[in-house]
């Protein structure tokens, strides 16, 4: 049986693919497990510590993009009256 180059040149494109699927199934599970813990603490920031904060898209996407750490400052943000009011 011979191996042509071909076949070769498919192995390792697959071996590459699965590797780069890899990192970026995994980043983006971190990331919407980040985005999730955001987002809740947004709500629950809203519905029961009682504060008026206005989700918007720009909320959610700081809240996905920073997790629980850009709803903190949204949440700071908006005890100090200053965004997000």
């Amino acid at each position: 049986m011979v191996v042509g180059v071909t076949e070769i040149s498919v192995l390792i494109i697959a071996v590459i693919a699965a590797f780069v699927l890899y990192k970026v199934l995994k980043t983006a599970t971190s990331l919407a497990i980040n985005a999730a813990l955001g987002i809740l603490t947004l709500i629950v920031a809203k519905f029961l510590l009682g504060l008026e904060i206005a989700i918007t898209w720009i909320a959610v996407l700081i809240c996905a993009i920073g997790g629980v750490f850009g709803a903190l400052v949204i949440i700071v943000l908006n005890y100090l009256k200053i965004a997000f009011v």
